[in-house]
């Protein structure tokens, strides 16, 4: 009763105080935003989870590059110690029919003695030669089999290792882009792939205020000209707050709405001076809930612009195995 008598009041307020239209345009834009809040997440945790099965399929691939290479080299000593028997057999086989011929003479029952021999030996000699073919199918079978897997996590790597060169080259490219703002609470560096530009709410707003000022306008601007040539990039926008309360009958009306509404804020910013696709941006609203320094209020108030790479190369070489 009492939840339904604060919202009672606080809709009577807000109407007391706000234009309804503009009530509602607000209304619908923390919609629009919790929508794609939502989406991006999802995206977000989906991205994280194949990028997880990605590195298990590579561990699990090395690990069989290393039993097929000890397969390979078990067959290949069988292969050698046949060929051996194999060559024995065959000596011994060009043995016989020497004295066969030799002997053939000397008597009929010892001939006889000597083919019957000689045919068990060429029987013999036959069933190994047949080993023999199917053990060196079976070893080639292997070493093209040991070859793929070998080209598949090569490719797995060459992929990683030039996903990883093009992350590095971009935070460099943003790094001197933003060089100007090193000492004025802004921040670049690189976690689990993503490049994070930190910027301090001081850089960019007033106390409450979701206006962005002048050298913070310079410092988006400047990022935005940068990430507008990389259309393959995932851009996702979070506002922070400090732990103090913010209670107002106006918007921002709490920490959540100004979280908001400071990250779409910096986006309309940003689409305003370049060509960024719209679809690559994404506005977040942390509150107050993800502190960096837990003894400075003023480091928690902050904006971060989280750059994720395309992955789709990745995924497609797994869907292909």
């Amino acid at each position: 009763m009492k939840l339904v008598v604060g919202a009672l009041t606080t809709i009577f307020l807000i109407t007391a105080c706000v234009p309804a239209k503009k009530y509602n345009e607000l209304v619908e834009r923390e919609k629009l935003c919790s929508d794609e809040l939502t989406k991006y997440k999802t995206s977000a945790l989906n991205f994280e989870g194949q990028v997880a099965e990605l590195k298990s399929h590579e561990s699990m691939l090395l690990k069989q590059v290393t039993e097929l290479k000890s397969d390979t080299s078990s067959l290949g000593n069988q292969y050698r110690v046949l060929k051996a028997k194999y060559d024995k057999m065959a000596a011994i086989n060009e043995s016989l029919e020497t004295n066969y011929d030799r002997l053939r003479l000397s008597g009929a029952q010892e001939a006889a003695t000597l083919h019957a021999e000689l045919k068990a030996k060429q029987i013999e000699l036959q069933k190994r030669e047949n080993e023999l073919t199917l053990l060196a199918k079976e070893l080639k079978e292997k070493q093209d089999l040991l070859a793929a897997r070998e080209q598949r996590v090569n490719e797995l790597e060459q992929i990683i290792k030039d996903q990883e060169n093009a992350t590095k080259a971009l935070k460099e490219k943003v790094m001197l882009a933003l060089k100007g703002f090193e000492n004025k609470g802004l921040t670049v560096e690189e976690r689990n792939g993503k490049i994070y530009v930190s910027l301090e709410a001081k850089l960019l707003f007033g106390s409450g205020s979701t206006a962005i000022e002048t050298e913070g306008k310079k410092a988006l601007i400047d990022l935005a000209r940068v990430l507008e040539t990389e259309p393959e990039l995932e851009i996702i926008v979070e506002g922070h707050t400090d732990t103090d309360k913010l209670a107002s009958a106006n918007h921002p009306k709490n920490n959540w709405e100004l979280s908001v509404l400071r990250s779409t804020s910096v986006i309309e910013i940003m689409l305003a001076n370049s060509k960024i696709n719209p679809t690559q941006l994404m506005a977040a609203g942390r509150s107050s809930f993800l502190p960096v320094d837990s003894s400075d209020k003023a480091k928690n108030r902050r904006i971060e612009i989280i750059i994720s790479p395309n992955l789709n190369s990745l995924f497609e070489l797994i869907s292909n195995d």
